[in-house]
């Protein structure tokens, strides 16, 4: 029983994450009773609606009340946009909805960002006041602190969803959900509610009328996704991360070039392994409950250019950017020039996003850069040869070439993504530049070599063919349970023998 009130408790030091047993206890007790209710959808929805709610409080404390509110907000204003018959009327209440979703996410996430800018451009000395804890202290006496705005764990995930409702609506893509139990289901839905991948309405809505249905084969796959999701974030990502980057990204000046740039190659994997395993315990678990959620990653260092590396990294913000951004900017229907633009300022504002910080706006710009000049190769090479050849059509070698270039402009813009800020940033890009120490490589290698051997097989792994991926997968979907079943032991063994004492958060929590 005291373990049971510890799980259902929220606890600072120890959030809900996917990689905690607190986790999956929890999801039993949630399945148990779904057992009772899946088969009545408005009692299904209303009770998973109720327990992704509590899931949010075990995870981010009390800030499940900003949910409630976007909640509430975006359902009544869905509703005037569509019922109004007057353009200028639904104009205004999209309006309302993106100013409401964008000024509450700006002001947990981009508060110290406006006071440090106005003080040092006017010489002010304006403080952040967090006004959630000063109303929660006069009305119900509370002791919070009223100087410190934290960040609630993913605001900008919900609100970017949120605010593709609204839009979708006044654009008259969806009509609005009649039933704010089920708006509140989908904008709350747990396993993808707080770092993606971001569901559009028009993809989970219809989901929510649907009968029950999970076959043997797609819980095989859920299974399968689960396992996989759990081995990339806690046997490759958060290993990595204790045993070496964070090390190097802490000091970068302790460490020669050659150990600053395997810490950068490190963080590519790093990242990747730990967000998009994220998606798949995210995507496994929905699969469980009878949802589908959108694919989020595919094989993203495989990318030929770094068009294509946004078609397979993040692709449910990517593609939000692009239909609710880069297009309203007027796309590349308005010349070259301004399609440069507007792929800038979208590349930008999506570096923003990640966080107000310089070293975002830098991450962003390098994109930016990036697909500026691809879309002017693109532009020579049709003028020179008459078509522009598709990727389907490029040569091994040449193959190579191109994702060997693009991985590295990648990995070298996630120096300014990963750095605490942009002095270490400036010290590991001198340390790689100027004190590389090649002739201490061997030592070096030595040294880390169980490190190292772990970073080896994480990216063999990820440029496997994608045939040879899907064979492994489909053989372990046709396995028998038993099979399964040792599978999972096995991996539960294996991970708690390598795990850390300190279970490390989702990367993309912060975000």
């Amino acid at each position: 029983m005291e373990y049971l009130r510890e799980i259902l408790t929220f606890s600072e030091e120890k959030p809900m994450l996917f990689t905690r047993l607190h986790f999956w206890v929890f999801f039993t007790l949630l399945l148990g009773l779904y057992i009772l209710v899946y088969r009545r959808k408005a009692v299904r929805n209303a009770y998973l609606f109720i327990m992704s709610l509590v899931f949010y409080y075990l995870s981010g404390g009390y800030f499940f009340t900003l949910l409630i509110f976007s909640t509430i907000a975006d359902y009544t204003l869905g509703h005037l946009i569509y019922r109004s018959r007057a353009k200028w009327k639904s104009k205004l209440f999209v309006t309302i909805s993106v100013i409401i979703n964008l000024g509450v996410l700006s002001y947990f996430k981009y508060s110290y960002f406006f006071v440090d800018t106005i003080n040092g451009l006017l010489g002010t000395d304006l403080h952040v006041v967090n006004l959630l804890a000063r109303w929660s202290n006069q009305l119900a006496s509370t002791g919070f602190d009223v100087s410190t705005i934290i960040l609630p764990v993913g605001i900008s995930f919900y609100t970017f969803q949120t605010i593709s409702y609204t839009v979708d609506v006044y654009r008259g893509k969806i009509k609005p959900v009649n039933n704010i139990i089920d708006f509140g289901f989908y904008v709350s839905f747990f396993p993808q509610l707080v770092a993606g991948p971001i569901v559009r309405a028009a993809e989970f809505v219809p989901q929510l009328y649907q009968k029950f249905n999970l076959t043997r084969r797609e819980f095989s796959h859920a299974l399968f996704l689960i396992m996989a999701g759990l081995m990339k974030k806690m046997l490759i990502s958060d290993y990595i991360s204790i045993n070496y980057v964070d090390r190097v990204f802490e000091a970068p000046l302790s460490y020669s070039g050659f150990e600053n740039a395997m810490a950068v190659y490190g963080y590519s994997l790093q990242i990747y392994c730990d967000f998009s395993g994220y998606t798949d315990i995210a995507i496994g678990v929905a699969f469980l409950l009878g949802f589908r959620l959108p694919v989020n990653f595919n094989s993203p260092y495989k990318a030929l250019h770094v068009t294509d590396f946004w078609r397979r990294w993040h692709i449910s913000l990517s593609s939000w950017l692009r239909d609710y951004l880069y297009i309203p900017l007027g796309g590349n229907k308005k010349g070259e020039l301004r399609r440069n633009i507007n792929i800038m300022i979208t590349m930008l504002l999506g570096g923003l996003w990640h966080g107000a910080h310089l070293r975002f706006i830098i991450w962003g710009a390098i994109h930016g850069v990036a697909l500026v000049v691809h879309k002017l190769w693109r532009w020579i090479r049709k003028k020179i040869y008459g078509s522009y050849q598709p990727l389907r059509r490029v040569k091994p070698f040449s193959r190579f070439l191109s994702v060997f270039f693009t991985f590295h402009v990648v990995t070298a813009a996630w120096i300014f993504f990963r750095a605490q800020n942009m002095r270490k940033a400036k010290q590991m890009i001198s340390q790689i530049i100027h004190h590389f120490e090649a002739d201490l490589i061997p030592t070096m290698v030595w040294s880390y070599k169980e490190v190292f051997a772990v970073i080896l097989v994480g990216f063999i792994l990820h440029w496997l063919p994608a045939g040879f991926k899907e064979k492994y997968r489909g053989w372990f979907i046709q396995t028998p349970l038993a099979i399964k079943i040792l599978a999972v032991i096995l991996l539960v063994i294996i991970i708690y023998q390598v795990k850390s004492a300190a279970i490390q958060p989702f990367i993309y929590f912060k975000f």
